[in-house]
């Protein structure tokens, strides 16, 4: 019998050093974005290949290398487990398993039904809830299957949201649900982070207005920065990727 070896994508540094503790800023010097801590920030790209590879080094998953440096500190350098609870990147496509809502929503059972009920709403998934005959004990199908798309992303959202980590990645969480969903996920959103480091992949306006700040990435590197509305006005890059040639 032949026995399957996988090896993990991230593997332990032989000597690891230690994040910094406290609020920190994190720089990636592949791209040039610097996410100040405590900030509302926005990663926009007409191309959406960069800024997802700006997610998995952020986030030091999959395959891909990082330089990313938490205040002088190498990401790949520090203990796997200490960035894994530090920095929690959610991607744009969910992933759900088979099990009750409460435990697809909150894994680790750390948390009361108050809070994930007030998690759920942050992610504007109220609706969902209120559809299930058994609400939080409600089983989900394979896959999540029973859900659809603009669903499984609002769940997947409030997953992410009760990890209450220090900072937060998402790429494009609110690309399946429709405009009014979206705006009010946006305002939510930036309340609920107030205060924690937040980094939004993404190119929908109704998310750029709610950043502090906003980089234009091309070709995999910054070229423009500053808030959604200055650079509307000044960037006709950004402003194509934006609106993709539409009058605001």
């Amino acid at each position: 019998t032949k026995v399957l070896r996988v090896r993990p994508d991230q593997v332990e540094a032989r000597e690891t050093q230690p994040l910094p503790t406290g609020p920190a800023r994190l720089h990636d010097p592949t791209s040039q974005v610097t996410v100040e801590p405590g900030r509302f920030t926005v990663v926009a790209s007409a191309r959406p290949e960069d800024p997802a590879a700006l997610a998995d080094r952020l986030g030091r998953s999959g395959a891909t290398d990082t330089d990313v440096r938490r205040d002088g500190t190498r990401l790949a350098d520090a203990p796997l487990a200490d960035v894994r609870r530090r920095v929690v990147v959610s991607e744009t496509d969910p992933r759900l398993f088979t099990g009750t809502l409460r435990d697809e929503l909150d894994p680790w059972g750390e948390h009361d039904d108050a809070t994930i009920l007030e998690a759920l709403s942050v992610a504007s998934g109220d609706d969902v809830l209120e559809a299930l005959p058994g609400g939080l004990d409600n089983e989900v199908e394979e896959r999540g299957r029973a859900f659809s798309g603009g669903q499984r992303q609002r769940l997947a959202l409030t997953r992410a949201l009760l990890t209450g980590a220090e900072v937060l990645g998402l790429v494009e969480p609110t690309s399946a649900v429709d405009a009014h969903t979206a705006a009010r996920i946006a305002r939510r959103l930036r309340e609920a982070r107030a205060g924690k480091t937040t980094v939004l992949i993404t190119a929908s306006p109704l998310m750029l207005d709610q950043t502090d700040r906003v980089f234009c990435v091309e070709d995999g590197r910054v070229v423009a920065d500053g808030t959604h509305r200055e650079l509307l006005s000044t960037h006709e890059g950004y402003r194509w990727t934006v609106t993709r040639g539409e009058d605001l």
